[in-house]
């Protein structure tokens, strides 16, 4: 079975549908706000019904130097079609998909995992820059 982290995929998100994608910038000024949306599925689109889901999205950020990464958000989809008529028929989707506002001091790595009910564990990263 091994560590978890032998666990969780990286992938091209061009090329499959479960990897996270993060859209920031690539340069920040030091301490001012900016956005961070993560998704999946932009280039093949990511199935959303009762059986096969996102479950969640966490988002981390770890800086040049620092020891470990820090939490930022948590996002949890909990309505995936479910009813009691059944899979598919309630009358609410999440749609998975997540933004944080936040601001760094310093230059680093935004990380982000996904939850997929059925294929597991998925991360993806980008640096970003402080000037």
């Amino acid at each position: 079975m091994g560590n978890l982290s032998e666990n969780i995929q990286r992938a091209d998100w061009k090329k499959e549908k479960h990897v996270p994608v993060i859209e920031c910038p690539d340069s920040v000024k030091a301490n001012e706000i900016f956005k961070a949306t993560v998704t999946l599925g932009k280039e093949i689109a990511h199935p959303n019904t009762t059986e096969h889901h996102i479950r969640w999205i966490g988002l981390y950020y770890h800086d040049e130097g620092g020891k470990f990464a820090h939490e930022v958000a948590h996002i949890e989809f909990g309505a995936h079609g479910e009813s009691t008529e059944g899979a598919n028929q309630g009358p609410v989707y999440s749609h998975h998909e997540a933004t944080a506002n936040l601001k760094i001091a310093k230059s680093g790595v935004l990380h982000a995992m996904a939850y997929c009910n059925i294929h597991g564990l998925w991360e993806s990263s980008k640096p970003i820059k402080v000037s």
